[in-house]
């Protein structure tokens, strides 16, 4: 099993198995929300297409973020302690600056999707091992460009999948190796600067925590313009 990073959306990556990762925050919002027993989570690249789903696919819950702003409507905003309690619908419907719109086009490119985040990251790893194929941790950055939090996260994951590290996962392993633990790497992290301006810093501290969800996300298919995920 050879294992990959690519740190940006736009970076192509030669392996069948591909682990989205928007660690700050929707991947880990959306481990959250499956976890806390949602049956799924439609993931969509954009606003109008959440809210036309929440008319065909409720009863619904639609969550999301434009820039950090809680988007007008919206039940909630990207925080995963938001979702954390118990649902009151089966559905949650999410639409994000980056990671979901990275989920959209990671299910058109590869085999299997999973989703990963540092709350379910022996999980996640373990699903991505047993398929023996190779793997490519596919992170979300901001708005096409890297992002310290997401390549800190990829490679916690490729530490953890093992197997062969190509370059690009030997860089992140060696990145992971640079801080005493996660929640300082998530924390010297522009992302997580941008959490603690608009007073969302409790966000950090919960996405830092590893490996305290058994979940494996996984996408299941395409629900209109969105991609269903289910655990």
């Amino acid at each position: 099993m050879r294992v990959h990073i690519a740190f940006t959306p736009g970076e192509l990556t030669p392996a069948p198995v591909g682990i989205v990762v928007d660690v700050l925050r929707a991947t880990s919002t959306i481990t959250q929300a499956l976890a806390s027993g949602y049956r799924r989570v439609l993931c969509c690249a954009e606003i109008d297409e959440a809210r036309e789903l929440a008319k065909t696919e409720g009863p619904a819950k639609l969550a999301g973020e434009r820039r950090l702003e809680h988007i007008e409507g919206f039940d909630f905003g990207n925080s995963p302690s938001e979702v954390a309690g118990e649902p009151a619908v089966e559905t949650l419907i999410l639409s994000t600056t980056n990671g979901t719109r990275l989920l959209v086009d990671a299910a058109s490119r590869f085999e299997r999707v999973y989703v990963g985040s540092l709350l379910n990251l022996e999980a996640v790893a373990a699903a991505a091992r047993e398929t023996g194929e190779d793997v490519a941790v596919l992170c979300a950055g901001v708005l096409g460009q890297l992002t310290l939090d997401d390549a800190y996260c990829a490679g916690r994951i490729a530490q953890t999948l093992g197997g062969t590290p190509a370059d690009s996962a030997t860089l992140g392993i060696r990145l992971v190796e640079s801080f005493p633990s996660a929640l300082d790497g998530l924390r010297a992290s522009w992302s997580a600067g941008n959490l603690r301006r608009h007073d969302l810093a409790a966000d950090i501290d919960w996405c830092a925590r590893e490996s305290v969800l058994d979940v494996v996300p996984r996408f299941a298919r395409t629900v209109g313009a969105a991609a269903e995920v289910t655990a």
